[in-house]
């Protein structure tokens, strides 16, 4: 008789088994009944089917996204952006059938472990608190996470109302709670005398199977859809040291640069958002623009208030919150990018651009400025520089000709935006560098730029503080130099990034 081994698997053993079957004189019906369930092959398959999941569960597999139908939705707004191939209208038609989005689905819901728990019976008890079909019974499955919904307590009837519901939280997949929608009971424990903070801690101390007790809202808000509203935080917030967020867990954590899609501004004061490339499908709770427009202006004037009287009115960047932003990626028929080079002072980004360029004078150029100095003999007129007269210099700087401008040595210096269009008429990109007024100095692409002295270094190290502190909002890459190489060979790969790679920029550069 044959014997099975120690690693026989289901399919193995139900094939022998089905082998050793002989009819029986007592037993031949319930024999050749074994014999043909055993043979049939939907159960074969099904045998196979059980192994080959086992030994993938045995390789403890991770998954390698954890948002496959948010990935397929940029693709697919990024097909629709512009002209296609066949090949890629084909890939559009995959993308959009029901199928493969119920697949990409399925998935995210199997990668993030997102799968309810089998629920207990409902309470006897239950059906005889109903009133009169006014009070929902929710049952809902929170595991480790939040709830996903605020609560307030209403000042004219001191009920609990729930206050918000956050986009992706178990409370907003479960449909069944609503903003507006009174809290009586949470897992049979009365809330009407507790206090809010003891409520929400009763509620996140929930795990698993949380049931509600909840007088409907007389009007359910409809679920919306999410937006598509694309901001980029132009200062740090950190949730757990706000005291004014009504739900420090549900907060949001973010530093300055990073992209959020505001997915509801219903709340004046308090926005729905999540960071862009986070794998948590959950929205956090942000302030609006407006509510911390309103803060930082705050605590603006109190620090003036609170200075020695020098001071004058805080400047725009003390209240920069938020900017509204879009993809953008180049295409061939759009002129090349104009980059502009920022530094500290004595940062010597002139020599890096010079490097950049002289290795490949194809592909990049730099805008000739305009100065009201004299010429020197050894240098050419639209060469190093296009020399005008400080009449006709201040002229154009009325008229709004220069990007950029200042004054070094009783001499001006400005770049034009003629100038940069005839460079990018050329299909070059254009590099620019500027050098914010810290002292006068030129935005010049010669050795009118002295070395810094030794005692300038305190003040280089200021410059770069204040660099950071006014215009670090409007910085894309920042670029450490520790050496010349290094540092060349790390802006040729930014500049050849920016021709091929889609980055995110204000929502007003983008032409509709």
């Amino acid at each position: 008789m044959p014997v099975l081994t120690a690693g026989a698997g289901l399919h193995e053993t139900l094939a022998l088994l089905t082998s050793q079957l002989r009819p029986d004189a007592n037993h031949q019906e319930d024999m050749v009944f074994l014999q043909n369930v055993f043979s049939e092959k939907s159960l074969g398959y099904l045998m196979k089917i059980h192994e080959k999941l086992r030994q993938y569960e045995k390789q403890s597999p991770a998954p390698v996204l954890h948002s496959a139908a948010n990935l397929a939705e940029d693709v697919v707004e990024e097909l629709q952006s512009g002209p296609m191939s066949s090949e890629e209208k084909e890939l559009l038609h995959l993308l959009t059938s029901p199928h493969l989005k119920a697949v990409l689905s399925v998935h995210d819901t199997v990668a993030q472990k997102n799968f309810d728990p089998v629920l207990p019976p409902m309470p006897d008890d239950f059906e005889d608190e109903l009133e009169e079909e006014s009070v929902k019974i929710v049952r809902l499955v929170k595991n480790k996470e939040p709830l996903g919904a605020t609560i307030r307590r209403d000042d004219a009837t001191g009920s609990v109302i729930v206050a918000r519901i956050m986009r992706g939280g178990a409370a907003d997949r479960s449909g069944l709670v609503h903003v507006g929608d009174e809290l009586r009971e949470v897992n049979g424990v009365s809330i009407i005398h507790k206090k809010p903070d003891e409520i929400s801690q009763l509620l996140s101390q929930s795990q698993g199977s949380i049931t509600l007790k909840i007088i409907p809202a007389i009007k359910e808000e409809d679920r919306l859809r999410e937006s598509k509203v694309y901001m980029r935080a132009l200062f740090d917030y950190i949730p757990l040291e706000d005291k004014a967020t009504p739900c420090q867990e549900a907060g949001l954590p973010f530093k300055r640069g990073d992209i959020l899609q505001v997915v509801t501004q219903d709340d004046p004061t308090w926005w729905q958002a999540k960071r862009v490339g986070d794998s948590n499908l959950r929205a956090g709770l942000i302030p609006s623009k407006h509510f911390q427009e309103r803060r930082s202006f705050r605590l603006s004037r109190k620090d003036r208030q609170g200075s020695s009287g020098e001071g004058s009115e805080a400047g725009d960047s003390d209240y920069l919150t938020y900017e509204e932003v879009s993809r953008y990626q180049q295409r061939g028929h759009e002129r090349p990018r104009l980059v502009v080079l920022i530094g500290s002072l004595g940062a010597r980004i002139n020599e890096l651009k010079q490097k950049v360029i002289a290795e490949n004078p194809h592909r990049y150029a730099v805008a000739v400025p305009h100065t009201t100095r004299p010429k020197k003999p050894q240098e050419k007129e639209g060469v190093e520089y296009h020399f005008v007269a400080k009449q006709q210099f201040d002229a154009d700087v009325l008229n709004n000709k220069f990007i950029e401008h200042g004054e070094y040595k009783e001499n001006q210096y400005g770049t034009s935006i003629e100038a940069i269009r005839s460079v990018q008429a050329k299909n070059k990109m254009c590099l620019v560098d500027v050098q914010p007024e810290r002292r006068k100095t030129p935005s010049c692409n010669n050795d009118d730029y002295a070395d810094p002295s030794d005692e300038d270094l305190q003040e280089m190290r200021q410059s770069a503080i204040q660099i950071d502190h006014q215009y670090g909002h409007l910085v894309d890459r920042v670029l450490i130099k520790e050496d010349s190489a290094s540092a060349c060979s790390e802006l040729r790969g930014i500049l050849e990034r920016l021709e091929r790679e889609t980055f995110w920029v204000p929502l007003g550069w983008v032409r509709t």
